[in-house]
């Protein structure tokens, strides 16, 4: 089969002075493509590259493609960029890897997922969302329990995720959203602090899904409380260990996983995904987001190493991901 790879290389994306340090955070690295297209053409397919943005838009009219891998997390600060790539390939009826437009466009909008969620009965931590700096003078703190959590509502890979996000006062939480409304220019979302473990989830496959695994990520320095920032991701090999399977009770592992498989389902995910959790010091899991374009770095990305510790290969993983996919469409003929 003739396989196009659809991508954003972080060389391809323009970054300047006037964005932040981490805007290119979520875009992937050459080693990250070429990985995908070996394992493809492991399995016996053909690979195109198609590239991203108005490259991709070309090419993908100009290549006959059979299906398409998607790994694309579009352009700009929208909440529905992840939803570009694929929405044009619903419109030129190319089949596709991963979560239609609607599922991307929601996941990447925290508050909205977390409204949908809390709706389905899954538990997740209290919030509230600032568009601009005014609605902070509005806000009675003596109903918001800290300490709080400050990230901006549209973004992945822990942008705008840093230490210092952690705030003990309203006077602090005030100038940190302040900072990150101004920074990445979109609403910022103001979370309760959940102290405890830090959970992530793979999920693979459709009608229905599997739980690939349940990981804790544990720092290798202990401290009053843990932040899976994104300087301790850029240096997990020296921060952090990872444990896999996790160890933790039989009744928290199985609210995790009764949990993740519901807001897979209810979310409309499809293929695969990765979900993040914190337990509260008296071990309840609770949401935090949904990521149905999980990162597929070979090295660093959470997925992969879960994968590794539960006996996977990369391409096994890609495979399955694939095969995932193309149960969804009978019409793709592999070879």
């Amino acid at each position: 089969m003739r396989i196009g790879l659809v991508y954003d290389l972080k060389e391809a994306v323009l970054s300047g002075a006037y964005l932040p340090e981490d805007a290119l955070e979520e875009y992937d690295s050459p080693e990250t493509i070429e990985a995908i297209a070996t394992a493809l053409q492991a399995e016996g397919h053909s690979v195109v590259k198609l590239g991203s943005g108005r490259e991709f838009i070309t090419n993908i009219i100009h290549n006959n493609v059979d299906f398409v891998f998607n790994i694309s997390e579009g352009r700009g600060n929208y909440r529905s960029r992840e939803a570009q790539v694929p929405s044009i390939l619903e419109m030129l009826g190319i089949p596709y890897s991963g979560s239609d437009p609607q599922c991307l466009a929601i996941c990447l909008d925290k508050p909205l997922t977390k409204i949908l969620v809390a709706s389905a009965g899954i538990r997740t931590p209290k919030w509230q969302v600032i568009t601009n700096v005014s609605q902070l003078n509005q806000i009675i703190w003596d109903d918001f329990p800290f300490p709080a959590f400050i990230k901006p509502a549209y973004e992945g890979s822990s942008k705008g995720i840093r230490l210092g996000s952690r705030t003990e006062t309203a006077a602090q939480t005030c100038q940190i959203a302040a900072e990150l409304l101004e920074r990445y220019q979109q609403p910022v979302m103001i979370e309760e602090f959940i102290a405890g473990d830090e959970i992530t989830v793979g999920v693979l496959g459709n009608s229905p899904a599997t739980i690939l695994g349940i990981m804790r990520v544990l720092p290798k320095k202990k401290s009053d409380y843990f932040i899976y920032s994104l300087e301790v991701k850029r240096e997990w090999v020296q921060l952090v260990e990872y444990e896999c399977p996790a160890e933790l009770g039989k009744d928290i592992l199985q609210e995790i996983t009764n949990s993740s498989l519901k807001m897979f389902e209810t979310l409309g995910c499809r293929d695969f995904a990765r979900i993040d959790f914190k337990l509260s010091p008296e071990g309840l899991p609770y949401f935090l987001e949904i990521n149905p374009l999980a990162g597929l770095n070979p090295t660093s990305s959470d997925l992969l190493l879960m994968a590794y510790k539960l006996g996977w290969t990369y391409q096994a993983l890609i495979s399955a991901i694939l095969n995932a996919a193309l149960q969804r469409y009978p019409q793709c003929v592999r070879g």
